[in-house]
């Protein structure tokens, strides 16, 4: 028994050495941990994801659990989703990663650390990146997988990362979408099993789904409570997030590059770099999480993310198609009246063999339309000029009419079948932006158009159609390489126009919103998020991409959608985003015009608090009859509160909304703007001085029990 005891001993004695001399790879924000550890079996496994960790001590007591592996490959011990599929030359299709090494950098914003992985069966290797940004609490990771067997290999699952969890349930609300509708959400429990968000629509890729989603633990993630988990993926094409419980009530998270018909043939030396996947954990609901990311955008990954943003007037709902050069001049005149910065020439300008006159024809051809627009451009970009404002144009530029010159020369660059009836979705094919002779024209159209106008001072790029007649006449008989290509190719076009063009604004557009995530946003200042700008659904819209996305990246205009509500509403929905107009103004009363030159200036005066404050959704439309959404300065001087009233029920009790982000010890005044001329304020509030403590604790009552009403308050510290 002694001798037994001993050998105990011993064995726990070379345990707990054989423990200490673990691997630890610690990736931290300043509130949240990522710790990986390297196993005895030499495999890495993820120990912990939570809350930082204060003592550095304490990270001694995690050890490797079995099944948590960090990038499982298929075909070993893991009886679940992997994040890595390989077939081998010889047919073999299994793939075990071991350490091989790590290091850390310092980078923009942060700290990257670089995690190398080899199969020692394989000559596979596969390096983790991990870029954690400390004070906005948001981390960033990707994986790059490459080889060197002497043929390629056939990747069939190449996740960006894997993410494990373990708590009693998990709570995901995702993000539905489609025209008119997007941003829809909806939450449900995860229960064992797969719960599978994707798309396949390759271009104008999230038109049904878009690529991010919310986490709450052991709850459904609330707004201001509970610790949630906001994540996205930064493509614009097919992605897939895998949400998997399994038999022990863990949960896994694989974000990833949708591997539907995309079998990627790997050659020897190629890397194969996965999208970004980015994420923040907040033990303070998802309006915490929401201002991590938001920060974290605007400093780090949105294009001018620290700059200012045009506000614009758009002739697109005023004409359609129908317009001509004095037509325009008299829009531009409008926008200089009203106050805007630039006026923003949308489709129609464009092609003569097949003029645009409407959706079935034109594109492709970007020459101006010499019948419509006899001095081209440049008279366009003078008369806005003479007149005191910018000028911006639409494109869609990925984008082909088969009645067009260019399908006429060129059918081998557009995306259909050779052997099929073809299925036109718009009237329009997708360009193959897969083949490099496609990517030279793409970007020749803004080239073009700068070098011969380099006064332009705006585009739009729009992308109205998903891949259909799936085939690629540049690939051949590599078609599963067609959506992920495809998608590689349109970033070459874009990083092409931001190394020569790099301060010109650019909107990210697609049918609305079926483009938003942040690898676009690399190179666009903004984006559109719905051809929908009625503003009652607007509120709805609005609010779910603020989960993401802050103000200054999400377009609104103001239009003639819903006009049995009032100018002053749609404008002041409008202007809790990146504020534009798509509305004819002479249709306005003198009143309404004046209100709107007013609303304007607020908005220009007030723009770095909206567009660069934090954000706080305080009321939700998903919740009530109500909407309430404030932005507060950095330096905590200066907020502005929104308020609707959208359907109330009659004689509904109001309650007053707590503010939310200010300096309880300042004293600020309230004051309400963007009223209509001749009107007061009858908000019981207006002119006094309250302390940022009574504002937070007690609250405004600004809801009244009227239909489709707004006040927009404007508080400043005294």
């Amino acid at each position: 028994m002694k001798k037994v005891l001993i050998l105990l001993v011993i064995l726990l004695a070379c345990w707990q050495v054989n423990a200490a001399e673990q691997k630890m790879i610690r990736i931290s924000t300043d509130a949240t941990d990522l710790i990986l550890v390297v196993a005895p079996n030499g495999r890495l496994y993820q120990t912990y994801l939570g809350d930082r960790l204060l003592h550095e001590q304490d990270l001694r007591n995690l050890s490797s659990t079995r099944g948590w592996e960090v990038y499982p490959g298929s075909g070993a011990e893991d009886y679940f989703e992997p994040a890595l599929a390989i077939t081998h030359n010889d047919g073999n299709m299994t793939t075990i990663l071991k350490y091989v090494s790590s290091e850390s950098k310092s980078v923009e914003g942060g700290t990257e650390t670089v995690v190398r992985l080899r199969d020692e069966q394989y000559p596979v290797e596969v390096t983790l990146h991990y870029v954690a940004y400390p004070h906005e609490n948001v981390m960033k990771v990707w994986s790059e997988i490459r080889h060197s067997e002497k043929k390629p290999v056939i990747l069939s699952r190449y996740a960006s990362a894997m993410l494990y969890f373990s708590d009693t349930k998990y709570f995901l609300t995702e993000f539905s979408s489609d025209w008119a509708k997007e941003a829809q959400m909806s939450t449900q429990q995860l229960q064992f099993g797969k719960k599978i968000l994707d798309t396949k629509l390759g271009s104008r890729a999230a038109m049904f789904v878009h690529p991010f989603f919310e986490l709450g633990f052991d709850q459904p993630a609330g707004e201001h409570q509970g610790k949630v988990m906001l994540g996205t993926i930064g493509w614009t094409g097919n992605f897939q997030f895998t949400f998997e419980v399994d038999n022990q009530g863990n949960l896994r998270v694989i974000p990833a590059i949708n591997p539907f018909a995309s079998n990627y043939e790997l050659r020897s030396g190629e890397v194969f770099k996965t999208p970004e996947f980015v994420f923040t954990f907040s033990n303070e609901g998802t309006g915490k999480a929401s201002r991590n990311i938001h920060s974290w955008a605007r400093k780090y990954q949105l294009k001018d993310g620290m700059g200012g943003r045009l506000t614009l007037l758009n002739n697109w709902e005023n004409t359609g198609f129908n317009f001509n050069e004095q037509v325009l001049g008299n829009l531009m005149k409008e926008a200089k009246h009203l106050g805007v910065d630039l006026f923003l020439l949308d489709d129609g300008w464009f092609a003569n063999k097949y003029p645009r006159q409407n959706d079935r024809a034109g594109l492709g051809d970007w020459e101006v339309t010499r019948s419509k627009l006899p001095g081209g451009i440049p008279a366009l970009v003078k008369a806005a000029q003479e007149v005191g404002v910018k000028f911006g144009i639409w494109i869609e530029p990925e984008m082909v009419n088969p009645k067009s010159e260019l399908f006429e020369k060129h059918p081998e660059w557009a995306i259909h079948l050779p052997n099929r009836e073809i299925y036109y979705y718009r009237n329009q094919l997708v360009l193959d932006m897969s083949n490099p002779k496609v990517q030279d024209y793409v970007f020749g159209v803004v080239d073009r158009i700068m070098t011969e106008n380099p006064e332009v001072a705006f585009f739009k790029w729009d992308c109205n159609s998903p891949i259909t007649n799936v085939y690629s006449p540049y690939l051949k008989e590599k078609q599963n390489q067609l959506y992920i290509n495809h998608v590689r190719g349109i970033y070459n076009v874009f990083e092409r126009v931001k190394e020569k063009y790099p301060d010109i604004p650019m909107m990210l557009c697609s049918g609305g919103g079926a483009r938003c995530d942040y690898e676009a946003l690399k190179y666009f200042t903004e984006f559109w998020c719905s051809d929908n700008t009625d503003p009652v659904e607007r509120l709805y819209i609005q609010w779910g991409f603020s989960q993401l996305f802050p103000a200054k990246a999400m377009c609104a205009h103001v239009t003639s959608w819903n006009r049995k509500t009032s100018v002053k509403f749609r404008t002041d929905v409008a202007s809790m985003c990146k504020l534009g107009f798509d509305m004819g103004l002479k249709g306005l009363s003198k009143e309404e015009m004046t209100y709107c030159v007013e609303a304007v200036a607020n908005f220009k005066r007030l723009q770095t608090v909206i567009l660069d404050g934090d954000q706080y959704r305080l009321v939700s439309p998903y919740e009530g009859n109500h909407m309430s959404v404030m932005y507060v300065g950095q330096d905590q001087a200066k907020a502005v509160l929104y308020a609707y009233d959208i359907n109330p029920r009659f004689q509904e009790k109001l309650f007053p909304v707590k503010l939310q982000g200010l300096d309880p010890a300042k004293r600020y005044k309230v004051e309400e703007i963007n009223l209509m001329p001749g009107r007061k304020s009858n908000l019981n509030a207006n002119g006094k001085v309250f302390s940022g403590d009574y504002l937070m604790k007690v609250g405004l009552p600004v809801f009244t029990t009227g239909q489709n009403q707004s006040r927009v308050v404007e508080i400043t510290a005294q």
